[in-house]
């Protein structure tokens, strides 16, 4: 099981930094099982963000490599998403899934 753990609705200016975490249960979030993340704009099909496995074994679509990053937090089980420089045209719904 995991969960994602952020509000419903999440406003970010353009060029701000935000996160989006990902709380797990069930495994460990460092290499228990991947965290694939994918992002849908309205009109568009969904999009392939990236995945994490561990810290030292994640990856990111090359269109936002200079957008987004991963990490985890041990102690709390839980995997990061950090995100910046998004722009107005970014705007996206964002899911996880574990595979």
């Amino acid at each position: 099981c995991i969960e994602l753990d952020q509000p419903p609705v999440m406003v970010v200016k353009p060029r701000e930094t935000f996160t989006i975490s990902c709380k797990i249960t069930g495994y460990s979030a460092s290499g228990g099982g991947y965290i694939n993340w994918i992002r849908h704009s309205s009109g568009k099909p969904m999009e392939w963000i990236g995945w994490y496995y561990t810290s030292s074994s994640n990856g990111v679509t090359d269109s936002l490599k200079n957008k987004i990053s991963f990490s985890s937090e041990s102690s709390s089980n839980t995997v990061i998403l950090t995100g910046k420089n998004f722009n107005t045209e970014d705007t996206a719904a964002t899911n996880r899934h574990r595979t």
